[in-house]
């Protein structure tokens, strides 16, 4: 899951604690590729079944069982939903989710289907693929039958219509196509989250194990990394611990874990863009330009290298590898907010232990606000699904306050429980569900409880979208209750140390960040031309990245660089930097608009 990826989310407190939803959303380890492609939409012959009662039924026949084809760019899994999840769907619906999942089968699965006209049924694709499918005939005009649903109508006109609307040229009737995914309810320019999406993250307990010194730079990092892995080379179970790990998996148009630690120093790849970096004030720079932050961190990734702080697993290893290392805290240095919920949780934050903020004194990071129009991936029906009223119930449902609990928390009673106030709060099962993988009571499917999850791995409305009920997010960890829980001798100890209530506040009111609006709109589609360009150079610059830092020396690290930047101008690097300059100067209109009616 690139994107992982890529997209915001926001508010209250708490360090490194607990259970993330969040982790839901990257979590679909498995690699079960046991999947052909099953035929789009059809229904199954068999014995009918009684008539499943979801709520939101309005008539629509469920004895018929359904085997729905998902195409989801979001999944890090391939194969039959099964699990608790799995059950929940057929129990509900009499629905079998099959999906197609392009980070587990390759990129050619999306050009394979796509060419041959049936991309899937239910569709979690990138902005830029809308785009393409929509003049192409192959996503369904959704406007009629959103209107109908109970749930997703109320988001209609503040969030789906604009996000329509501003595809003009593929949709000049401003027809309903597609829901953006991770859709927050709170304002195009709010940031709402207490840890920022990508900033450094340490285990508090090592770090002050090494005497928690001042972090100025990225070479103070360094020194403290090496530091830690000499007083902590192995888990307590044996295990080596690696101060970086990288994985290949995720890269798209550039290699991904440089993209994000650029965000620390102030330059963000925008989605839809390949070739460029875009600060808050609007400078835009080539990613091969010398003084590009894109080669600082290449530079920075090189030097740990050379100093034996990279992972040597990282050129072969998958993200499933990188997860498994993080839930047995093998690793020293984390950069997204979520790779927290790997291994945090309350008891260990009571003894003081887990992965924190550990700021850098020289960094300015970059952070878009909620993702209010979504994070640059949707929702859609294909236009040859057989059965699109139950695929739009199911969608309807996932956005419901049941769906949108089921999938962010598990099963009351089981995860989490109601308090006398009518808020929720974690059962003592439910902090730790996810990272022991607790096994499911048959009654809800059996299985370890991770491994049942969704594996759809992606959500219309996101987690931050308030619940009617409770007033309170979906994501547990801002939960009044957790937000008690989490007072743990952890949290009060960095918020003793940084003097903030949440590492959001200490970078805001230290001018340590940037807050920008969340864009997400129509960048336009490539031309085959500039596709083909785009694609040769992106493998290009992927390849020699991972060639820099593991080069054997400065000079050939200088060599790599320079060749770099001679060869893409042969790809047609131009051709493809002009597409995402226009690109990046609609964002920052719009986001200078954004602001402007703020």
């Amino acid at each position: 899951m690139k994107a992982h990826i890529k997209l915001g989310r926001k508010s209250a407190l708490l360090l490194g604690t607990t259970i993330l939803l969040v982790t839901t959303a990257l979590s679909g380890c498995s690699g079960n590729s046991n999947n052909g492609g099953a035929a789009a939409g059809t229904a199954e012959p068999g014995t009918p079944t009684e008539s499943s009662d979801p709520g939101t039924s309005k008539g629509i026949d469920h004895s018929k069982p359904l085997t729905i084809t998902v195409f989801d760019n979001a999944a890090n899994y391939q194969g039959e939903q099964t699990g608790w999840y799995g059950k929940l769907l057929k129990d509900k619906f009499n629905i079998t989710l099959n999906i197609l999942a392009p980070q587990v089968a390759g990129d050619q699965l999306y050009k394979t289907r796509s060419a041959s006209g049936d991309l899937g049924d239910l569709l979690i694709i990138e902005n830029s693929q809308l785009e393409e499918l929509i003049p192409a005939g192959m996503i369904m005009d959704l406007t009629d039958m959103i209107k109908n649903t109970e749930h997703l109508s109320q988001y209609v006109d503040n969030h789906f219509k604009p996000f329509n609307v501003a595809f003009e040229k593929q949709n000049p009737d401003g027809k309903i196509y597609a829901l953006p995914a991770f859709t927050a309810d709170t304002s195009p320019t709010t940031f709402s989250e207490e840890l920022p999406y990508s900033s450094p993250i340490m285990p508090w307990d090592y770090y002050k194990g090494i005497g928690a010194p001042k972090l100025n730079n990225l070479n103070d990092l360094m020194t403290a990394l090496k530091d830690m892995q000499a007083k902590y080379p192995k888990t307590p179970d044996g295990k080596p611990i690696v101060p970086i790990t990288l994985w290949k998996d995720w890269d798209g148009g550039s290699m991904e874990n440089v993209r994000w630690l650029s965000n620390w120093y102030g330059y963000e790849q925008p989605n839809g863009t390949t070739t460029i970096q875009l600060n808050a004030k609007g400078d835009i720079v080539p990613i091969v330009d010398d003084n590009s932050m894109y080669k600082k961190i290449l530079q920075f990734y090189y030097d740990a290298n050379k100093m034996g702080l990279v992972d040597p697993d990282s050129p072969s290893q998958d993200w499933n590898k990188v997860s498994e290392k993080l839930t047995n805290k093998q690793v020293l240095l984390l950069w997204y907010s979520w790779q927290r919920g790997f291994y945090n949780t309350i008891e260990r934050g009571n003894q003081g232990d887990g992965n924190v903020a550990v700021p850098i004194g020289d960094t300015h990071l970059i952070q878009n606000s909620d993702a209010y129009f979504g994070n640059g991936r949707v929702f859609a029906i294909g236009s040859k699904a057989k059965e699109p009223e139950r695929i739009m119930e199911l969608m309807d449902w996932m956005s419901s306050p049941e769906g949108l609990r089921y999938y962010t928390n598990g099963f009351e009673g089981f995860n989490y429980e109601k308090t006398p106030d009518g808020k929720f709060k974690l059962t003592e099962v439910g902090q730790t569900a996810f990272q022991e993988n607790t096994p499911v009571p048959a009654e809800y499917g059996g299985g370890g409880y991770q491994d049942g999850q969704s594996k759809v791995n992606s959500m219309i409305m996101s987690d931050f979208v308030t619940d009617p009920e409770t007033k309170e997010f979906y994501n547990s960890t801002y939960w009044a209750s957790t937000i008690e829980a989490n007072k743990t001798a952890l949290t009060t100890d960095w918020q003793k140390t940084y003097d903030a209530t949440t590492p959001t506040e200490y970078y805001t009111k230290n001018n340590m960040i940037d807050i920008v609006p969340n864009i997400n709109t129509s960048l336009g589609s490539d031309s085959s031309d500039v596709k083909n360009k785009r694609s040769q150079i992106s493998d290009y610059v992927k390849n020699t990245s991972w060639k820099m830092i593991f080069a054997k020396d400065q000079a050939e690290f200088d060599q790599l660089w320079t060749k770099l930047k001679s060869d893409v101008e042969g790809l047609g690097w131009n051709d493809v930097f002009a597409v995402d300059k226009e690109r990046a100067d609609k964002i920052v209109k719009m986001r200078a608009d954004a602001i402007a009616n703020k």
